[in-house]
Protein backbone atom coordinates (compact mmCIF):
# COMPACT_ATOMS: atom_id res chain seq x y z
CA UNK A 1 0.00 0.00 0.00
CA UNK A 2 1.25 3.46 -0.91
CA UNK A 3 0.00 6.29 1.29
CA UNK A 4 0.72 9.90 2.08
CA UNK A 5 1.94 10.82 5.54
CA UNK A 6 0.07 14.09 5.39
CA UNK A 7 -3.46 13.45 4.19
CA UNK A 8 -4.49 15.94 1.59
CA UNK A 9 -1.02 17.48 1.32
CA UNK A 10 1.40 16.96 -1.53
CA UNK A 11 4.11 14.78 -0.09
CA UNK A 12 7.43 14.50 -1.90
CA UNK A 13 8.23 11.43 0.24
CA UNK A 14 5.73 8.59 -0.11
CA UNK A 15 5.05 6.11 2.68
CA UNK A 16 5.67 2.45 1.85
CA UNK A 17 4.39 -0.67 3.51
CA UNK A 18 6.10 -4.05 3.38
CA UNK A 19 3.70 -5.40 0.75
CA UNK A 20 4.86 -2.87 -1.88
CA UNK A 21 8.50 -2.37 -0.75
CA UNK A 22 9.87 -5.07 -3.04
CA UNK A 23 8.06 -3.81 -6.14
CA UNK A 24 9.00 -0.15 -5.68
CA UNK A 25 12.44 -0.40 -4.07
CA UNK A 26 14.05 -3.77 -4.71
CA UNK A 27 12.71 -4.00 -8.25
CA UNK A 28 12.86 -0.24 -8.78
CA UNK A 29 15.18 1.34 -11.29
CA UNK A 30 17.58 4.18 -10.67
CA UNK A 31 18.30 6.04 -7.43
CA UNK A 32 15.88 5.44 -4.56
CA UNK A 33 16.14 6.89 -1.05
CA UNK A 34 14.25 5.19 1.78
CA UNK A 35 13.87 6.90 5.15
CA UNK A 36 13.28 4.42 7.96
CA UNK A 37 11.53 6.52 10.58
CA UNK A 38 8.96 6.68 13.34
CA UNK A 39 6.37 9.39 13.94
CA UNK A 40 7.30 9.35 17.65
CA UNK A 41 10.95 10.17 16.86
CA UNK A 42 11.99 13.78 17.60
CA UNK A 43 14.94 13.58 15.17
CA UNK A 44 12.59 12.35 12.43
CA UNK A 45 10.34 15.36 12.96
CA UNK A 46 13.35 17.69 12.65
CA UNK A 47 14.46 15.95 9.47
CA UNK A 48 11.01 15.85 7.83
CA UNK A 49 10.82 19.38 6.37
CA UNK A 50 14.42 19.19 5.14
CA UNK A 51 13.79 15.80 3.54
CA UNK A 52 10.62 17.12 1.88
CA UNK A 53 12.53 20.05 0.35
CA UNK A 54 15.43 17.89 -0.87
CA UNK A 55 13.03 15.30 -2.31
CA UNK A 56 11.12 18.02 -4.14
CA UNK A 57 14.34 19.42 -5.65
CA UNK A 58 15.62 15.97 -6.68
CA UNK A 59 12.29 14.50 -7.83
CA UNK A 60 13.45 14.14 -11.43
CA UNK A 61 16.65 12.33 -10.37
CA UNK A 62 15.65 10.08 -7.45
CA UNK A 63 12.57 8.63 -5.78
CA UNK A 64 12.01 9.16 -2.06
CA UNK A 65 10.07 6.86 0.25
CA UNK A 66 9.60 6.42 3.99
CA UNK A 67 9.00 3.30 6.06
CA UNK A 68 7.41 3.68 9.50
CA UNK A 69 9.37 1.21 11.62
CA UNK A 70 6.70 1.19 14.34
CA UNK A 71 4.38 -0.52 11.85
CA UNK A 72 6.87 -2.25 9.54
CA UNK A 73 9.00 -3.90 12.24
CA UNK A 74 9.99 -6.92 10.12
CA UNK A 75 11.17 -4.68 7.30
CA UNK A 76 13.20 -2.58 9.75
CA UNK A 77 14.75 -5.75 11.18
CA UNK A 78 15.57 -7.05 7.69
CA UNK A 79 17.61 -3.89 7.08
CA UNK A 80 19.16 -3.84 10.57
CA UNK A 81 17.69 -0.45 11.42
CA UNK A 82 18.92 0.37 14.90
CA UNK A 83 17.98 4.05 15.13
CA UNK A 84 15.83 6.61 13.42
CA UNK A 85 15.98 8.34 11.15
CA UNK A 86 18.08 6.11 8.91
CA UNK A 87 18.30 6.86 5.20
CA UNK A 88 19.15 3.94 2.96
CA UNK A 89 20.11 4.63 -0.64
CA UNK A 90 19.31 1.98 -3.26
CA UNK A 91 20.49 1.93 -6.86
CA UNK A 92 18.63 -0.42 -9.19
CA UNK A 93 17.39 -2.42 -6.20
CA UNK A 94 20.69 -2.79 -4.31
CA UNK A 95 21.69 -0.89 -1.19
CA UNK A 96 24.64 1.38 -1.99
CA UNK A 97 24.86 3.57 1.13
CA UNK A 98 23.15 4.62 4.33
CA UNK A 99 23.28 7.48 6.77
CA UNK A 100 21.87 7.64 10.27
CA UNK A 101 20.58 10.52 12.31
CA UNK A 102 19.41 13.94 11.30
CA UNK A 103 21.25 16.06 8.77
CA UNK A 104 19.79 19.42 9.73
CA UNK A 105 20.53 21.44 6.59
CA UNK A 106 19.30 21.03 3.04
CA UNK A 107 22.89 21.04 1.71
CA UNK A 108 24.09 18.30 4.08
CA UNK A 109 21.12 16.07 3.40
CA UNK A 110 21.31 16.62 -0.34
CA UNK A 111 25.01 15.71 -0.31
CA UNK A 112 24.34 12.59 1.78
CA UNK A 113 21.67 11.26 -0.56
CA UNK A 114 23.23 12.24 -3.90
CA UNK A 115 26.87 11.23 -3.32
CA UNK A 116 26.22 7.47 -3.61
CA UNK A 117 24.48 8.05 -6.94
CA UNK A 118 26.89 10.57 -8.42
CA UNK A 119 24.06 13.05 -9.07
Amino acid sequence: MLASAHEGARDAVQTLTADIFEALVLKGEGPIVVEFMSYGCAHCRVLEPVLQRVAAVLKSKARFFRVNIAIEQELAAAYSIEGTPTLVMFLDGSEVARTEGPSPTDARLRAAVTAPFGI
